[in-house]
Formats: structure tokens, C-alpha cells, sequence
């Protein structure tokens, strides 16, 4: 079989668009190509003949691949100049959206809490995550021996304070009560957001957690307050009018008397759904200031009073926005935080609502 290398040669060179070359190479190489053709009859050669034919058809395979490459270059390179004098971008347009960030559920929730008890007249106070035994234990009615300290599974430090005292990773964020009733005078009404840290981890406990606590200080106060702060801070994160609250006796060794506070909920396609008070479940710790706390602190008990609250606020974030297990809110899974992060914009305000 005779190959007119020149004319094939000419014909690929000559191609004037990137199909014309691509039928030139299939004419060429492909399966039922003229060149395939020959290199499938040197098999049928002899010795003497695949010796002196397969150098000049693999050479002319070598040829044809060659130019199909250079023509290829050629047109793509004429492609491309002819987009970039015809086409144009007008730079004043918005960037594509792309990739976006957005708002971790917890820092929704950080500010949720926020915007409600600003409108209570709270203020947010923050304090050091490193803390030493004092603020963390001693200034809240627990001294080294009791047993209240075993409860807290704390992260401690070799290291000790000036004073000689040991350092820790706060436990819980009421050593920002302690050194806010040190350093401002009453009336007192804040709440304390923040990271905390107990040597705990399954579904629902995390070795590190967000948790918010509140405090109020002034002249008689008692445990209606406390009740009517706790039902309004509920019923406007929530967005529900039927949350209902059960107060149960209970101890802290920081406050007394103490009582944890159950909130009402239904079950709802197999879901918890809070409102009512078909069933119960624990969400909160409160109770009256201790008066030995308001004495560390340089507060006289009998004129002032006062109550304290604290709640998990990756519980609450779960509660709200059905989300099953506390591990997820630190695994840095892309796919997760997507579908349950929030958009910078979705800024929480009463009068406008809290929600997604």
C-alpha cells in the first residue's frame, strides 16, 4: 500500500480548523487509519521485508504524528488570539460569588444571646480561659477539699501564679462573675460567653465547649427574677411563646438556694420539639448568689443579692437547629458548616427575629 507522504503531509498542514485536523489524523492514525494499515501488515512480512519497511512506515508515523502536533499548536494559538481581540470583560461587573464563608452555628448563637439580653439590659463580660484555682474554685464556695472539684474533670497546669496558686483551664466561665463582682460596683447584670474545657468527649460532651453564664446583683432580688429572666431569654431565643419552665431543687456549691430548670417539649417525627409540657429534659443550672461568694468578692450579703444561670451553648444551638451530635461543631467538615453555617447578613434581632 502506497502512502503519498508530500500530499499528506500538505493536507494536515493546510488544515484550516481544529476538526479538519482531527479528520486528517483519524484518515492517518486511527483504527482503520492508512498509516495503522501499514503497521498492521508488517506482521505478514518477512524478516528481510518487516527489516526494510518497518523503519520508513514508523518514520512516516513519527512524520505525521509530528505535524498533527505542530498544526494543533498553530490553530490553538490562532484560537486563542482571536478570543483575546474579540473578547472583553467589563471589570466594573461583581466578582463571581465563588467559595464563601459563613457564620459558625456557635457564633450565630454567641450573638443570639447577645442581642436578647441587651434588650434585658445585660451587658457581655469576658474573662482569661486561663484562670487560676481561686477565681475557678476557691472565690465560688470550693475550697481544695471539696468534693465538687472531682465533678469538673479539670485541665491542669504544672505552673503556678505569683501567689502560688495552680493554674487551669477554666471549667466553667463564672470566674468572669467573680472578677467582674471584684472589679465594678452593683447593680450588676451580665452574662459571660466563652470557651471552657473538662476532660470529657462523646456525643454530647466535648473536651472543649461553649458555654454562658448570668449574673445579676442588686437589693432584692429573689427567685421570681430569676424565673421571669430565664422564661423571657427562652421564649425570645426560641421564638415560641409556649416554652414552659419547671424549677427543681437541686445543689451548686455557688449558689443557694440552687435549682435546675427544666424546659417543656413534645416529641415530633421521632424529634424533640420544645414547647409544652407533655415531657421534660434539663437545660439549665441557676440559683441565689451564695451569700460565702458575694463575701469573697468584698460584698456585703445583706445588702445585696442576687441570682446566677448557666447553660451549654452548643446545647442550645443543637436544641434550636436539630443538630445531633456535639462532635460535628469541631470537626471542620466543609459539607456541615455549609449546611448549617449562616450567612454574614443574618445579623439576630428581636424585632426582626433571631432565626435561620
Amino acid at each position: 500500500m502506497a502512502i503519498d507522504t508530500e500530499d499528506l503531509l500538505t493536507r494536515i498542514h493546510a488544515a484550516p480548523d481544529l476538526p479538519a485536523l482531527e479528520a486528517e489524523r483519524v484518515s492517518a492514525l486511527g483504527k482503520q487509519g492508512l498509516i495503522t494499515a501499514l503497521l498492521k501488515s508488517l506482521g505478514k512480512m518477512t524478516a528481510e521485508e518487516r527489516q526494510a519497511e518497518g523503519p520508513r512506515i514508523h518514520q512516516l508515523r513519527e512524520q505525521v504524528t509530528d505535524a498533527i502536533a505542530g498544526r494543533k499548536a498553530t490553530l490553538e494559538a490562532a484560537e486563542l488570539d482571536r478570543k483575546l481581540a474579540t473578547e472583553t470583560l467589563d471589570m466594573t461587573l461583581p466578582a463571581a460569588p465563588g467559595s464563601q464563608g459563613g457564620v459558625h452555628p456557635v457564633s450565630q448563637v454567641m450573638d443570639e444571646l447577645a442581642e436578647i439580653f441587651a434588650d434585658l439590659g445585660f451587658s457581655v463580660a469576658t474573662g482569661p480561659e486561663i484562670e487560676d484555682d481561686w477565681h475557678n474554685f476557691t472565690a465560688l464556695n470550693i475550697p481544695e477539699d471539696h468534693p465538687a472539684r472531682a465533678m469538673h474533670d479539670t485541665f491542669y497546669f504544672d505552673q503556678t501564679d505569683g501567689e502560688g496558686r495552680r493554674m487551669l483551664l477554666r471549667t466553667h466561665t463564672s470566674p468572669v462573675q467573680i472578677r467582674t463582682m471584684m472589679s465594678q460596683k452593683p447593680p450588676i447584670r451580665i452574662i459571660a460567653p466563652g470557651r471552657t474545657y473538662r476532660s470529657d468527649s462523646d456525643a454530647t460532651h466535648t473536651p472543649m465547649f461553649h458555654q454562658v453564664e448570668g449574673l445579676v446583683i442588686d437589693r432584692g432580688i429573689h427567685l421570681g427574677h430569676l424565673k421571669w429572666t430565664l422564661e423571657t431569654f427562652l421564649k425570645a431565643y426560641f421564638e415560641r411563646d409556649d416554652i414552659v419552665l419547671r424549677l427543681r431543687p437541686s445543689f451548686f456549691p455557688f449558689t443557694e438556694p440552687s435549682a435546675e430548670v427544666d424546659v417543656g417539649y413534645t416529641v415530633q417525627n421521632g424529634r424533640r420539639v420544645l414547647g409544652g409540657s407533655d415531657r421534660w429534659m434539663e437545660l439549665l443550672g441557676s440559683g441565689m448568689v451564695h451569700p460565702k461568694v458575694l463575701e469573697a468578692c468584698g460584698l456585703d450579703p445583706d445588702e445585696w443579692q442576687g441570682f446566677a444561670f448557666g447553660c451549654g451553648i452548643d446545647r442550645l444551638a443543637m436544641l434550636k437547629y436539630g443538630m445531633d451530635d456535639l462532635r460535628a461543631f469541631f470537626d471542620g467538615d466543609l459539607r456541615w458548616l455549609r449546611h448549617y453555617g449562616f450567612s454574614a447578613l443574618d445579623v439576630p434581632t428581636l424585632s426582626g427575629g433571631v432565626g435561620a
